[in-house]
């Protein structure tokens, strides 16, 4: 049987370019309705993704709205809380795993923890974490915080955060909870680990007032890309969601990665690699070429200026669009998201781009990779990244909503599924046995291995 490969349904409503709000065919007057929603995610489910992706941030979006504060009236700004809106559709869906995004730097673990083991065993074993360590510098000013937490900070915090979470999450082991009514017994005491964790960070003692989740971990997702981003995804993600704009860009990344988790005894099937997709997808390729056109010319322009500047963690409010970008700053300055503003500083400087041109380019993708034309040449495209290991599945990212995810599922999966490369059913219960992920083992059991073996 030839390797399958795997899909995350991106929704980023009401859809992945800056201006499918304005676009006709959606309604961005829906994206608070369940109902919407659950359209959304039944949809996805009959596609056979393997999982729903719900992106989140903790402020109402770019980091430039002050200097243009007509940009946050011409942008989504408002959306529900992940975990909540999940946990409402696990009880509408069957099979499709549930990922919410959820930040390390405005959070605290034991809650953090409680909430994806409850999504977890609300969903049947289909809860994922993605985990983020906010690069947003508004998001500090809700936490108590005048100025955004630095970088490298970010990242040994989160990577404390972890280890707390998965530390609660091995709380009680699998089979602590018996419900002897006739001995007066509901849980193993001998069966019960308070993590007492004493850190830089955190102080818990514990333990989770939830059972062990059912997958052990939910499904772990990581984003980063910089050096430390990486490293912690090589050492803690079960899958790892990437910004590559070209085949070579991918495949550098997917051996670099991989290569990677040698030294946390890790095998390569261990973590997949899931780079961003954006399609538009036509009858014909002028037809998709027409819809991309459309989409370009309904975006506003203060909130692609803001959408850039926020991307690349520079103002460009002051610039003259039709410049080129100015000097920006070393990459070890910038306090944001470094991959996605290497990625762009080096798309611009490649392609001779103005600061306009650049909007234009980044209005939909945002720097993954764009793929424009019929569902066959969405295919070819796909199945040449998955073949040539730059990579194991794919992040989509539908243009707009719900149009551009029924394209997808009515037009590219059906092609997919004809040349052996995605599933046509649901075989497994859990999102690990889906993604074909191992469950983690409670570490007391693996000490009672490692004394047997000995």
């Amino acid at each position: 049987m030839r390797k399958q490969m795997k899909l995350a349904a991106f929704l980023m409503t009401p859809g992945h370019h800056l201006a499918a709000w304005r676009y006709p065919e959606t309604n961005a007057a829906d994206i608070l309705s369940l109902s919407y929603y659950k359209q959304l995610a039944l949809t996805a489910e009959r596609g056979k993704f393997d999982m729903l992706f719900l992106a989140d941030t903790l402020s109402e979006g770019y980091a430039v709205s002050e200097k243009l504060p007509v940009s946050v009236s011409q942008t989504i700004t408002v959306r529900p809380e992940p975990v909540t809106l999940l946990s409402a559709l696990s009880a509408v869906t069957s099979h499709i795993g549930l990922a919410a995004t959820i930040s390390t730097t405005y959070n605290e673990p034991f809650n953090l923890a409680r909430k994806m083991a409850s999504l977890d065993y609300l969903s049947e074993g289909r809860a994922a974490w993605n985990i983020v360590t906010s690069v947003n510098p508004e998001e500090a000013q809700n936490f108590n915080l005048e100025e955004h937490v630095q970088h490298s900070v970010r990242y040994e915090r989160a990577e404390e955060f972890f280890n707390v979470v998965t530390g609660l999450w091995d709380s009680w082991e699998d089979d602590a909870f018996i419900c002897d009514k006739e001995n007066a017994i509901f849980g193993k005491s001998d069966k019960l680990h308070k993590i007492k964790h004493k850190g830089k960070w955190f102080s818990v003692r514990g333990p989770l007032n939830v059972a062990r989740p059912i997958q052990g971990y939910p499904v772990i997702i990581q984003a980063g890309a910089s050096e430390v981003g990486k490293e912690l995804a090589a050492r803690t993600a079960d899958v790892v969601f990437t910004a590559c704009s070209t085949l070579m860009n991918a495949q550098t990344y997917y051996r670099d990665i991989k290569s990677r988790l040698d030294k946390y005894n890790r095998q390569r099937g261990d973590l997949i690699v899931m780079p961003g997709v954006f399609p538009i997808i036509g009858s014909t390729e002028e037809e998709a070429l027409e819809k991309k056109a459309r989409l370009d010319e309904l975006v506003p322009h203060e909130a692609a200026i803001s959408l850039l500047s926020a991307l690349i963690s520079f103002d460009l409010s002051e610039y003259p669009v039709d410049g080129s970008l100015p000097d920006l700053p070393d990459i070890e300055k910038v306090n944001g998201g470094k991959s996605r503003f290497k990625l762009l500083k080096d798309l611009a400087e490649r392609e001779g781009l103005t600061i306009r041109q650049l909007c234009k380019r980044i209005g939909g993708a945002r720097g993954h990779c764009e793929i424009i034309g019929t569902p066959v040449q969405i295919a070819d495209k796909l199945e040449e990244w998955f073949t040539q290991e730059g990579a194991d599945g794919f992040n989509i990212m539908p243009p707009y909503l719900p149009g551009g995810l029924d394209d997808f599922v009515e037009l590219v999966i059906p092609e997919l599924q004809r040349r052996g490369i995605f599933r046509t059913e649901y075989t497994e219960k859990t999102l690990r046995g889906t993604l074909g992920l191992k469950r983690p083992s409670h570490p007391a059991h693996q000490k009672q291995q490692s004394m047997y073996l000995k």
